[in-house]
């Protein structure tokens, strides 16, 4: 009897774990899109955005790829405190830590980047991002 249980329950772990990221990232995906669609919203951001003076790291919150000015930080600052209100709340649902939906939003965020805005690679340089894939971390979704 062991050995059948052991049997059926390795037979469908594998399509449990990729049921279960391919739901997390969906999940993911449509829950980023208030916060990401709240900043679209702010010509500041925007600016900012398109000239590169921010860009989207993988921990989920905006960074800077060359020192702020005082304005864009603060800008940047509000942004990154929403977020992690959102990410708060939206980790308490899911029953996943703040850090884990902030890394998979971040992972989805870098990957909506449009060509030529910034974006920060898994060794923490400052990357342009080009027709090609952003490179993510291999712990994406």
């Amino acid at each position: 009897m062991l050995k059948t249980l052991t049997t059926t329950a390795s037979k469908y772990a594998p399509l449990a774990l990729i049921a279960g990221a391919v739901a997390l990232g969906a999940l993911a995906l449509a829950l980023s899109t208030p916060a990401s669609a709240q900043q679209q919203r702010d010509p500041a951001y925007a600016a900012a955005r398109a000239a590169g003076q921010v860009g989207e790291k993988v921990d989920g919150y905006l960074g800077f790829p060359t020192p702020p000015s005082a304005e864009v930080r603060r800008m940047a600052d509000d942004i990154n405190i929403k977020r992690r209100a959102i990410y708060a709340e939206k980790a308490a649902e899911q029953r996943a830590t703040v850090d884990q939906y902030a890394f998979t939003t971040g992972c989805l965020l870098i990957a909506k980047t449009a060509m030529g805005e910034k974006y920060q690679a898994t060794d923490g340089s400052w990357q342009t991002r080009t027709a090609a894939a952003p490179l993510r971390d291999p712990r994406c979704p």
